[in-house]
């Protein structure tokens, strides 16, 4: 059954809204002097630009569980949940300062090569493993999961046939133009994202009636981010001690994320790009949450308020407009999907097959496998997403706690090992195999509710006690521990910044100081 109902007109749209985003795609060429076929692929030849970084970090971000799902939660609690994108910000502005300049100096390509480098071949497998498990299974599969059923809902077809449909039409362009396609298709998708979900705003408070109407029939607590601390599904302690730790491993670490700043011009770019991320995730709460909010004005009897943006957009956009905002949420799934699909590729090539299997690859060799690796994965997680759909939502669930739950080990790991010196192999080893299996037992126990429900803490602040936790046992470790060998000392912070004359630019910092007022000033408003 159709949520929407569309006519020919918005199947039109739709139709050619997806052409040409694989238009942008599929024939994207740009010429690389002396170009590495692997680092074109996977890096785009270490050549974006500040706005291509940002917008395409921000497409991916804004992907279509973050659409329905943010209008379904603000339907429900109202603007509590913008914390998730407001306190963003810091640690971006940790990514700007911190992480982007280490690894643009020491040349690292993937997550995994970061921690071989600087911490050995053990800690290396394990990452590499663990990145490929949860951009295959917990993104891309779930990604697949959720549009298999948006795109069900709107065309009639069968889930699988839909999540397959999804799936070919994002390898086509990822494997024909790598990540420098991907981020093209994603700057697209931003801007036309971004511009229907404002229309749709507008269109509905002047349906409301304007902005006093909004405030007179809304909740008064509707406008407040911050909750008691007994609330149980978003106490203000928990959200603002849980973040961090959620925080560094979403923006700082993961492969799907930071791959988009390793592939810039140099670290200025990088640095920009990451602060236009994060003055976007400023603008996000009013761009995608205030739609929640509105439709529970217009329609406030909503049996299910996951239905609330696909309720919204038909009740709200002419025909035409319909069909772009469809067009919009096709096009985002096949960007994550690519932007997955790439991601896995790189790491499988790079730290598995170019350092265990075939030491001896060659660029063009990389590049090949790579290309294969992209279209075998695609058909494993078509599989995956299949077998999650007949599974209930357990599996929905146990996936979001395999994120939150094993965020603790990987942000110590990374922050000790960018930040600290001293911090040892052994240490990091054991605090990403113990404290991992840790974590997710304590995660699965979370989700279950064993022994008893209410028996743990919030999620968020469990996540903040292990972070406390594994810091402190992997700085024990490491003073118990010999120094690093010289071989695993990579350039320090300030040699980062020295080496690579990447000096503090005025403007940069005075940009990321503007935006910390703004910041403050949305709080304040918001409290």
């Amino acid at each position: 059954m159709n949520l929407i109902p569309i006519n020919g007109i918005d199947i039109t749209i739709i139709s050619v809204y997806i052409a040409a985003l694989l238009a942008i795609g599929f024939f994207y060429k740009k010429k690389h002097t002396n170009a590495n076929p692997a680092e074109v692929l996977f890096l785009s030849g270490r050549s974006l630009k500040w706005y291509q970084v940002g917008f395409s970090i921000f497409s991916t971000n804004v992907s279509p569980m973050y659409l329905v799902g943010y209008c379904g939660i603000a339907y429900t609690t109202g603007m509590v949940t913008a914390n998730f994108d407001w306190l963003a910000w810091g640690f971006l502005m940790l990514l700007c300062f911190v992480f982007i300049p280490h690894y643009l100096t020491n040349k690292i390509s993937t997550m995994p090569e970061f921690l071989l480098r600087r911490y050995g071949k053990l800690s290396h497998a394990f990452m590499s493993y663990y990145t490929m498990f949860s951009t295959l299974i917990v993104w891309v599969s779930f990604v697949l999961f959720t549009g298999g059923i948006v795109v069900a809902q709107i065309t009639g077809v069968s889930f699988w046939v839909a999540a397959l449909i999804i799936a070919l039409l994002a390898i086509s362009y990822t494997v024909k133009g790598g990540l420098g396609a991907i981020v093209r298709t994603g700057l697209f998708q931003s801007v036309i994202v971004i511009g229907v979900t404002i229309i749709l705003g507008i269109l509905a408070l002047i349906k409301i009636g304007g902005i006093s109407e909004l405030y007179a029939k809304t909740p008064k607590e509707f406008w407040s981010i911050f909750r008691p601390s007994t609330d149980k599904e978003y106490p203000w302690h928990a959200i603002i001690l849980g973040y961090p730790v959620i925080g560094i491993w979403y923006w700082c670490t993961d492969q799907t994320i930071v791959q988009r700043t390793l592939a810039a011009k140099n670290i200025a770019e990088g640095q920009k790009g990451a602060w236009l991320v994060a003055l976007l995730k400023a603008l996000m709460p009013f761009i995608f949450l205030m739609p929640g909010i509105y439709c529970l004005i217009l329609y406030p009897h909503l049996q299910n308020p996951d239905h609330a943006y696909v309720t919204i957009i038909s009740g709200v956009l002419p025909v035409g407009l319909i069909g772009l905002a469809l067009g919009a949420l096709i096009a985002a799934l096949m960007n994550d999907v690519a932007m997955g699909l790439n991601a896995f590729s790189t790491v499988f090539s790079m730290d598995v097959y170019a350092r265990k299997i075939n030491p001896n690859a060659t660029p063009e060799d990389i590049s090949r496998v790579g290309k294969w690796v992209i279209v075998i994965s695609a058909a494993i997680a078509v599989l995956l997403a299949i077998l999650i759909s007949r599974s209930g939502k357990g599996l929905f669930n146990l996936s979001q706690a395999v994120g939150v739950f094993l965020a603790p080990p990987l942000s110590a790991v990374f922050l000790l090992g960018v930040l600290w010196k001293r911090a040892t192999a052994r240490a990091a080893e054991l605090t990403l195999f113990i404290g991992s299996a840790v974590c997710l037992g304590i995660g699965i126990c979370h989700v279950t509710d064993y022994p008893q429900k209410d028996f743990w803490p919030h999620y968020m602040l469990m996540a903040f006690y292990m972070m406390v936790a594994l810091v402190l046992f992997m700085i024990i470790v490491s003073l118990l521990t010999p120094r690093p060998p010289k071989q695993f000392e990579l350039a320090t912070l300030k040699e980062s910044y020295n080496q690579s004359n990447a000096r503090f630019s005025f403007l940069i910092v005075g940009m990321w100081l503007l935006l910390a007022v703004g910041m403050f000033i949305l709080y304040y408003l918001f409290r």
